[in-house]
């Protein structure tokens, strides 16, 4: 890819790729371990709502915090130092920038930050999913008319999906299935805080001490961060969402191309182009055998017409795991290494251009589901909380069907009662009007042109 060599050039040049990070948790400390030791790159300043948690960061990450940290940006930017602030937007506005990383998990404040760095001239590398999920179509298309790069973050699950996609598709293959691996049996979609723990093989107490937030480990149990990402995916890479959710078949790396063909040739989907997280256990609780949980994939298929032999028969030559018809096959990446390899992202905006994955359409959407009866007064908590857990649906049915995007189901008092698995709609709850709310209905009129239930 050569960016090891370009970064390198700059640090001999003087003139280090300058990365603001805001927010100090547990992604953007993976990336403050790397940028320390990743020549060409400046960590010219962390913005986080508490300075003593950003200065805790650096220390737990190997910095020198008493030698790095700057007085001021001026600082900082002459002599390669680090300035801590709680005012992103003060980052974002910093002289000599070049990219902000986007880590808070708010999709309300990822929002705001993207459209600032974009008004300030600043690439944007989002972590947070679920601002890409909410109106990511509308950010990446102000950022190209602003001359900058939006882009998914390159270790998260999306990007190294999107990176997979765009190899198959460059090597003229079809490509029929694309995702993730998860932990997943059907009753974790009613799992809450209190009850996440035991799925993990922890106690609260354990848990505790690792500095681990319940609310946000849930979300990856319940289904909700799945539905992002899967969301996040189809979005990016032109595939289409299931009609009615993801399935999550349990499913092993060997099996890939069998269970992830479109049902008329045996396998579980109802089309060929979507997006499926598969699961690590069996319905029964059994492990799935070689599974994929921690992993990426991607199905693909030759020419299926007969003009097609000739690949197929060089799958067959080169040992290439294949289903029985020699039709499909698949690769895969065990592994994903979160904000360990963050800084790719960074180096492909400020060095290519480039984004490592871009929303490109609004094809999916992911809408809250009650998690057990609601009732009317009930005030909604979000991602991975008591009450709703996210959906992944078309975004024609999610518009259909007016459904609330999960990334707005914070803090809204229903109007009435919800049954258990019904979609929360907008027209349930009580939704004062907000910034990000005015922008997602401007994402809505935008693009719903375009939206259609099938996708590539």
């Amino acid at each position: 890819m050569n960016l090891a060599r370009m970064l390198k050039a700059r640090a001999d040049e003087g003139r280090p790729v300058r990365v603001g990070v805001i927010g100090a948790g547990k992604f953007g400390s993976m990336f403050l371990s790397q940028v320390r030791t990743t020549p060409g790159m400046h960590l010219y300043g962390i913005a986080d709502l508490s300075i003593p948690r950003a200065r805790a960061a650096l220390t737990a990450t190997g910095w020198d915090a008493d030698a790095v940290i700057a007085s001021s940006f001026d600082e900082a930017l002459r002599t390669g130092r680090t300035m801590l602030t709680e005012d992103a937007n003060a980052l974002i506005a910093a002289d000599g920038l070049d990219v902000v990383v986007e880590v808070t998990g708010n999709p309300a404040a990822g929002a705001a930050h993207a459209l600032k760095a974009i008004e300030h001239g600043k690439h944007i590398v989002m972590v947070t999913v679920e601002a890409d999920v909410l109106v990511g179509p509308l950010l990446a298309e102000r950022a190209r008319k602003a001359g900058v790069v939006y882009s998914m973050a390159y270790g998260d699950q999306p990007a190294l999906v999107c990176e997979m996609v765009d190899w198959a598709r460059t090597c003229g293959f079809r490509v029929v299935c694309a995702g993730k691996g998860t932990k997943y049996l059907p009753s974790f979609h009613k799992s809450t805080p209190d009850t996440i723990w035991g799925l993990y093989g922890l106690t609260p107490e354990e848990a505790a001490k690792g500095g681990m937030n319940p609310q946000m480990f849930n979300s990856f149990a319940d289904g909700t961060k799945s539905s992002i990402e899967m969301a996040a995916i189809a979005n990016a890479a032109g595939l289409a969402a299931p009609s009615d959710g993801l399935l999550f078949p349990p499913c092993g790396v060997d099996d890939l191309a069998t269970i992830l063909r479109p049902r008329e040739h045996g396998g579980v989907l109802e089309r060929s182009g979507t997006v499926e997280t598969i699961s690590s256990l069996e319905r029964d609780g059994r492990p799935v055998f070689r599974d994929l949980r921690w992993g990426v994939y991607v199905v693909f298929e030759a020419d299926p017409s007969a003009r097609g032999d000739y690949a197929r028969r060089c799958f067959k030559e080169y040992g290439v795991v294949t289903d029985s018809s020699g039709r499909y096959t698949a690769l895969y990446r065990p592994y994903h290494m979160i904000g360990l390899e963050l800084g790719v992202s960074v180096a492909n905006a400020a060095l290519r251009g480039e984004p490592t994955g871009v929303t490109e359409a609004f094809n999916a959407d992911v809408v809250a589901v009650a998690k057990r009866p609601l009732k009317a007064g009930e005030m909604l908590d979000g991602e991975g909380g008591y009450t709703v857990w996210g959906k992944l649906f078309p975004a024609s049915t999610s518009l259909a069907k007016g459904g609330l995007p999960i990334g707005l189901a914070h803090h809204m008092a229903l109007k009435r009662d919800v049954a258990e698995g019904e979609i929360v709609g907008w027209a349930d709850v009580e939704a004062t009007d907000t910034p990000a709310i005015r922008l997602r209905r401007e994402m809505e009129r935008s693009f719903a042109s375009g939206v259609s239930a099938a996708a590539e």
